[in-house]
């Protein structure tokens, strides 16, 4: 059975451990603990190590779902969790006093995973208050990093359905890719 690990980045509330538990087909492992950044971030908990699922794709295909902590203060698991990951789904809240600066900070700081594989953008939270629209992520996106292909989608990571697809989003756009020469190292997923 072939294996993939994608990750799931961005900042804390984002929706990263919410789009994994919507997505495992296992019990989720979650390392939370008590958010003592309640004044970045008003909720109860947060990520400290990792949150950890699987999905099966297709009969033959295993995906490991990976989400990093959103604190930078948590960055050491960033470095671990980055080695192996094909491909990366960045979350950011539309909420979020400067989405866009998120969405750029995440895709600097984990850009290996673009050229390794591929990236997919979820933008979270857009009902709940009136941020940027999805043309302003991806003229960002364009202006900063020409050339490279990220698809951008409002997305609610309660939603099952609209999780798998944008992973089956990330999945094509790695196939493409892979297809056309333009990722490093990855034949297919």
């Amino acid at each position: 059975m072939a294996e993939h690990v994608i990750l799931f980045t961005g900042p804390m509330g984002a929706g990263k451990t919410t789009a994994i538990q919507s997505l495992s087909e296992i019990e989720v492992v979650r390392t939370e603990a008590n958010n003592s950044e309640r004044h970045v971030v008003d909720k109860a908990t947060t990520t400290v190590a990792l949150d950890y699922g699987e999905i099966l794709v297709g009969a033959q295909e295993k995906v490991r779902l990976y989400g990093i902590p959103g604190q930078r203060r948590f960055n050491f698991m960033w470095a671990i969790l980055k080695r192996r990951a094909k491909g990366m789904i960045l979350l950011v809240n539309s909420d979020a006093p400067d989405p866009i600066a998120e969405l750029l900070f995440y895709l600097d700081e984990f850009r290996e995973l673009y050229d390794r594989g591929g990236v997919v953008v979820g933008v979270t939270r857009s009902d709940v208050g009136s941020g940027p629209a999805l043309t302003d992520y991806s003229d960002a996106l364009e202006r900063t990093n020409p050339g490279l292909v990220i698809p951008v989608f409002t997305v609610d990571p309660r939603e099952r359905n609209q999780m798998q697809n944008i992973l089956l989003t990330l999945v094509i756009n790695i196939e493409m890719r892979a297809a056309f020469g333009s990722v490093s190292g990855v034949r297919s997923l």
